[in-house]
């Protein structure tokens, strides 16, 4: 096809694409488009397929133009889309004429289109970045801990006696509902067979202690006032009113800390120690991952602190929407359900995906600056380092080389599995190059605490 093209960059990594279809391409369009009529116009006093090309136009002249300034476009922009080009449109949002074009088959087409494209950004500064690296030790303590998690997570559960009451420690089963001031449920507050331990505070009402006492079957209706300082901006000084029952109360009961919890756990494990063992290397395992996810948040905060760059509103958007309906999945639920229970808690969706704005603006640059990095330093990865991986990946998992190269079989998860390999060796590279330091001494638990 004819054409010529012109990108001018705007804001937000936003583009204009102006494109000029040659005079004689417009042409050929227009009395392609008109052959079509011909051959399948019905028009009282003629054949179809004889109708004069003249008569059509007098009669659908402004029709036909459309139709050929439509396929005029669509031609033209798959042309210049289908190149590989930095100037080619992100998904998120489909590209936006600027205004209505002039059509005349006497003339070049020329049309303007907006879009927007992916993010560019030139990383050169490295000045003056640290990143400190926490130093965390792995004791009996920490060994105790874990011990006593897998000791609850093996206890027996069973109902209590019909009569029995809650009892912090408890495991409750709820169906609850906030009440409005006249006593009627507020519609989508609604929630069945919510399950949650009494005395952790897992509830959205924080209603341990106003459910201790209660029998199965009980209905209750509990009025709470909450603090000012409650870390829940929903309930932050508001009075709440809540209608519980209790549809089921189990107690459990925790297991002996010996060889037979170790053998129930896996049937790898014959001894208390050999569990122990196992224990402590995957916690030394997850410890290191979790260092390194550390040093690699520090490092991309302050290469896009240092490096500035602008990404368009519509990657944003998706990021943003993205969330949403992945915490409408967490909460088993569709994202307009949701949007109604956040309603019912005081909240607003709106409010909610402008409190996330910051952090996923940051996310979304942190990808942009680690894609460019590596294209920009060409990191690829060899079969030799993908069969190191498997191998690493074997011995962190304490689970063989076939079964990792099994999880790893499909076409998604193998690249998955080569984009982070290259990952690695990009922030390998990048260490090097900025200082690292040893940071504050932190326990274990509060390692994984921090972000």
């Amino acid at each position: 096809m004819k054409l010529t093209t012109e990108f001018t960059n705007l804001e937000k990594s936003s583009v204009k694409l102006t494109v000029t279809v040659a005079k004689d391409e417009v042409q050929d369009t227009y009395h392609s488009v008109v052959a079509k009529y011909v051959k399948n116009a019905q028009i009282p006093g003629f054949r179809k397929g004889h109708v004069p090309a003249a008569v059509l136009e007098r009669k659908y002249g402004d029709s036909l133009k459309a139709d050929a300034m439509s396929e005029l476009i669509d031609k033209s922009l798959n042309e210049v889309f289908e190149k590989k080009s930095e100037n080619r449109p992100l998904p998120y949002r489909q590209p936006v004429m600027d205004e209505a074009p002039d059509f005349d088959t006497g003339k070049d087409f020329v049309y303007s289109v907006t879009y927007d494209v992916f993010p560019r950004v030139s990383v050169t500064d490295f000045s003056g970045i640290t990143v400190k690296e926490p130093q965390v030790e792995i004791g009996d303590k920490e060994l105790n801990e874990e011990l006593k998690a897998i000791q609850e997570r093996n206890a027996v559960v069973m109902d209590k006696k019909g009569g029995d009451a809650v009892e912090k420690g408890d495991i409750v089963t709820i169906t609850y509902s906030e009440l409005d001031e006249d006593g009627k449920e507020i519609e989508g507050s609604r929630r069945q067979d919510f399950v949650f331990t009494v005395g952790t505070g897992e509830n959205i009402y924080k209603i341990d202690d106003e459910i201790v006492g209660m029998k199965k079957n009980e209905t209750k209706v509990i009025t709470k006032k909450y603090d000012k300082k409650e870390a829940d901006e929903a309930l932050a000084g508001k009075t709440k009113k809540i209608s519980v029952t209790a549809t089921a109360i189990k107690v459990r009961t925790l297991p002996a800390i010996d060889d037979d919890l170790a053998q129930d756990v896996s049937e790898k494990y014959k001894t208390l120690d050999d569990m122990k063992k196992d224990i402590l290397r995957n916690m030394e395992v997850a410890k290191d991952r979790k260092i390194a996810e550390l040093k690699s948040n520090s490092l991309l905060e302050q290469l896009v602190e240092k490096n500035s760059f602008e990404i368009p509103q519509s990657m944003l958007d998706a990021e943003l929407d993205g969330r949403w309906r992945m915490m409408a999945q967490q909460f088993q639920t569709s994202p307009e359900q949701l949007e109604k229970m956040v309603a019912a808690s005081g909240q607003t969706k709106e409010a909610m995906l402008k409190e996330w704005t910051g952090d996923s603006e940051k996310m979304l640059k942190s990808r942009i600056i680690v894609d460019s990095l590596i294209k920009e330093r060409a990191i690829s990865v060899t079969p030799d380092e993908i069969e190191a991986q498997y191998k690493k990946i074997a011995e962190d998992g304490g689970i063989t080389v076939d079964e990792v190269k099994k999880h790893y079989s499909d076409a998604r998860s193998k690249e998955y599995l080569i984009d982070d390999t290259k990952e690695q060796k990009l922030y390998a590279e990048l260490y090097k190059e900025v200082k690292t330091a040893k940071g504050d001494k932190i326990s274990f638990a509060d390692l994984f605490a921090a972000k």
